[in-house]
């Protein structure tokens, strides 16, 4: 099997209600926006996936990709990974493309990719992460609102330029709503951006005080609480925490997640494979927390495909017993704008998702919403990719160069 086929979309989804994400405090964001990607083999089978983007930055990487993925097999996922690195040098990150490879996979063998993995179909719990900072008393209005619902397990937002305030939500919203939710902290400091607000880089110190008002406060976890990269300080806060840490959500691959792991840096490993490496290298991990006895739970604050990608990696881990993250922040990041182009992703009232069986990542592109959202920025094909090297290069150097690519 070759992959005959490249297409490449920019999907502008708007919100119906501004959404204030606080990994970019202050940025107001009015569209979920993100690059879509369509392979097709040379059997005639679509493999899909999604990569999360700011606007259109994107647009050259077609001619970038071109070259290096069409005429390749799909199922030969060492070799794809091995490529969508070598394109990394020269311009993204390219991790998300992976998991359409996995869906081609799932399709033509006629399995899920999480049975391809190992993977059973059942039950998963969810659990609400919201995406804003909100004042105590609203929060506590929105979590009882959302317990309502059936969700058991929260995940909150610490971002505040005042470590008393930062200490005040957690204080007034565990008073509030008893000792029942299980609730998690997320201080977002893994990757800190400042595009419009300002806010400052926790140290170890203010990370350890932290994680004991966490502990304070029957808080469950503290997410991201230091720089993705400062593995020392990672390790000596897991070794002094009294409340589980976690991260690793964004970091790029098993090349730096080995390193945590041999520094002992969480006690949960949260990677989401369109960010850290692809399916590939997120099974490693799941493999190597079950070696080291540590817990895996994916980050899936991306849009409805990134998240069936990381679904299929918890169906895949038929031990895991953690609840998958859900990302909601009503009104604004709601299922029907996350989701976009494909069917909405609800979970019943008992905040368990019923597990899909259809083949490959398990959704399906709505073609209708794809037109009215997406705008294909690229298209090639292995004829047109081969008229385009004739081009460019010259009939003489197209020639060797296939004859070399082909040896």
């Amino acid at each position: 099997m070759k992959i005959t086929e490249i297409e490449l979309y920019h999907i502008h989804i708007p919100l119906k209600h501004t959404f204030w994400p606080t990994w970019i405090p202050g940025y107001p964001q009015t569209h979920n926006r993100f690059t879509l990607i369509k392979l097709v083999t040379d059997e005639g089978i679509e493999g899909w996936s999604a990569g999360i983007a700011m606007g259109e930055e994107r647009q050259g990487l077609g001619d970038l990709l071109g070259g290096y993925i069409i005429g390749a097999d799909p199922l030969d996922i060492d070799r794809m990974q091995s490529l969508l690195k070598q394109a990394g040098f020269l311009g993204w990150l390219n991790y998300w493309i992976e998991p359409a490879c996995w869906d081609i996979m799932g399709k033509a063998k006629g399995k899920p990719v999480y049975e391809l993995l190992g993977g059973e179909a059942r039950p998963i719990e969810v659990y609400c992460s919201f995406g804003e900072l909100h004042e105590p008393a609203q929060r506590v209005e929105e979590l009882l609102a959302m317990k309502e619902r059936g969700f058991k397990t929260f995940k909150l937002r610490a971002k505040a330029v005042e470590f008393k305030d930062d200490v005040r939500l957690i204080e007034e919203v565990r008073k509030s709503v008893g000792d029942d939710p299980i609730i998690g902290v997320d201080a977002n400091q893994g990757w800190l951006t400042s595009i419009v607000d300002r806010v400052p880089a926790w140290d170890l110190k203010r990370a350890t005080d932290y994680a004991k008002v966490c502990a304070d406060n029957k808080i469950e976890w503290l997410e991201e609480p230091l720089d993705w990269h400062d593995y020392d300080g990672l390790a000596a806060l897991k070794k002094v925490s009294p409340v589980k840490i976690s991260g690793a959500e964004l970091n790029h691959g098993w090349d730096e997640i080995k390193i945590m792991f041999e520094k002992d840096c969480f006690h949960v490993y949260q990677p989401d494979a369109t960010f850290a490496g692809g399916i590939a290298q997120v099974k490693q991990v799941i493999d190597a927390c079950h070696r080291h006895k540590r817990e895996y739970s994916p980050h899936t604050w991306t849009n409805g495909i990134g998240f069936y990608v990381n679904w299929n990696l918890v169906l895949a881990d038929r031990d895991n017993t953690h609840p998958l993250e859900y990302p909601l922040e009503e009104p604004s990041w709601v299922p029907e704008f996350r989701e976009g182009i494909i069917d909405p992703i609800i979970p019943d009232k008992n905040a368990m998702l019923q597990p899909f069986t259809r083949p490959g990542l398990g959704f399906e592109i709505n073609k209708k919403l794809l037109k009215k959202y997406g705008k294909r920025f690229y298209r090639q094909t292995e004829k047109g990719l081969a008229f385009k090297v004739i081009r460019e290069k010259g009939l003489k150097a197209a020639l060797e160069l296939k004859k070399r690519k082909g040896a």
